[in-house]
């Protein structure tokens, strides 16, 4: 008895991860608009229903896409939270941040500038929220300084992403690297290491 290609599609597997993954590819690629369930579909080899058993719209699978988006960026920031302490690590997830934003901009502006319908926080905001709180003093409270430095390097991602800031040596990351350091040090009453 032979298979037809139609029922080989239909058992994929994880076939929602793999319409996640094709999604990213295709948002990366070509911004939302290249975007649709039939080209996502069409890009996993099944029919173009099948994405239909595991997202209601569009909508549904960019709010999956944007999770995972999210996913990657708290992986990001993990990572560079670890590599230093203090307001150093404060810093580094700054930089990572930033970099995360210019190394995936269809993707960062989907996380944040498509209406999501789950106003949960992300893990990634957790990482921040912790930092912030081991670095909070007198001069501003964990809250406020986590919602300083998160707005801090998203505005400064937003204004590289438009091209409102021109490239500098050591590029953004190091741009970014520098002004969430001085934020810290200034909100954590750290004085500035003398030149």
């Amino acid at each position: 008895m032979s298979t037809s290609r139609s029922e080989k599609a239909y058992h994929h597997g994880d076939l929602r991860a793999a319409l996640v993954s094709a999604a990213l590819e295709l948002l990366e690629g070509g911004g939302e608009a290249a975007l649709s369930l039939r080209a996502v579909a069409r890009t996993c080899g099944v029919s173009a229903m099948a994405p239909y058993r595991h997202f209601a719209g569009k909508e549904d699978l960019l709010e999956a896409v944007a999770a995972r988006g999210f996913e990657d960026l708290a992986e990001a920031l993990g990572t560079a939270d670890a590599s230093a302490a203090g307001a150093e690590a404060l810093a580094a997830q700054g930089a990572a941040y930033v970099a995360f934003a210019c190394r995936r901009p269809a993707l960062f502006r989907l996380m944040f500038m498509t209406p999501c319908r789950k106003p949960d926080r992300p893990r990634a905001y957790g990482i921040l929220e912790a930092r912030a709180a081991a670095l909070a003093g007198p001069a501003m409270p964990a809250e406020d300084l986590t919602l300083a430095a998160w707005s801090l390097v998203h505005g400064l991602a937003a204004l590289i992403l438009d091209g409102r800031i021109p490239p500098e040596a050591g590029g953004t990351g190091a741009v970014a690297r520098r002004i969430t350091l001085h934020l810290a040090r200034l909100m954590a009453g750290v004085p500035e290491p003398s030149a």
